[in-house]
Order: C-alpha cells, then sequence, then structure tokens
C-alpha cells in the first residue's frame, strides 16, 4: 500500500488523465508498480447506475489493471450491466475530446468526462449524487 504522504487514488487519476468520479467513493488505498501494474482496494464491493444510459456498474473489492496517460487497460474487478447479463469492462480510454471511452470486448460507449466529475456512492446513481451536492 502507499503511504500517507502519498497521493490518494482519486489524485493518481488525475495525474493520469482521469476524472477523479470513475472510482466510487470508499477507497482504501492502492499500489502502483513500476511497470504502471496497479490494485485498488474497496471497502466493499460496489454497485450503481449511472443515469445517462441506465447502465448499472459494478465494482469489486479488489480492482487491477494498467494504467498510462489516458488510458486504463487490462482491467479486472469493473463490470456493467448490459440488458440482463453483467460483462466486464476491459479498457477506458480518455483521448481528450472531453468524452470517456468504455470497452467491454469489441463493443464501446463513450460518455463525457463531465459526467465522472462526482465519485459515485454505491447504491446511488450518478444524477442523484449531483443534485444531492446542489441541493446542499
Amino acid at each position: 500500500m502507499v503511504s500517507a504522504e502519498s497521493p490518494s487514488a482519486y489524485e493518481m487519476l488525475e495525474k493520469f488523465n482521469f476524472p477523479k468520479g470513475i472510482l466510487p467513493e470508499g477507497v482504501k488505498g492502492y499500489v502502483l508498480h513500476e511497470d504502471n501494474r496497479f490494485e485498488v482496494y474497496l471497502d466493499r464491493d460496489c454497485q450503481f447506475q449511472v443515469e445517462e444510459g441506465g447502465y448499472y456498474l459494478y465494482y469489486k473489492k479488489k480492482i487491477t489493471g494498467t494504467v498510462r496517460f489516458g488510458s486504463l487497460r487490462d482491467l479486472q474487478g469493473v463490470s456493467v450491466k448490459i440488458l440482463f447479463i453483467w460483462l466486464g469492462i476491459t479498457e477506458v480510454s480518455n483521448s481528450g475530446d472531453g468524452k470517456l471511452d468504455f470497452y467491454v470486448g469489441p463493443m464501446s460507449a463513450s460518455f463525457p468526462v463531465s459526467n465522472f466529475e462526482e465519485n459515485p456512492q454505491c447504491g446511488l446513481g450518478i444524477d442523484r449524487i449531483n443534485k444531492m451536492v446542489s441541493d446542499s
């Protein structure tokens, strides 16, 4: 695990050109290896709904992959529900055009980076979180 002086997992995402909101609240820690492989540890498994598109996302307690500037590859532990089936998200890329591209095998879907400014809470939709923040 990283030391107390190290950047948080959310801050590290921003250093690699990703918004912090692609990870839910509740990150306990992370490990970033010299070859850019990583592990992120959550308090518990987490599921929430992305209101735009109505997709459900599921994060396991341990998420692994490889990070490079604008690219998360070889992801394990993140899934999306399409119709009635859970499929693993294998890659997320940020080409700098204001959109994030999420890959599930050969298929992809793009969403505005602005949808991921806030960290989602497990069990809530992102739009509901944004409404709660604006109401307070």
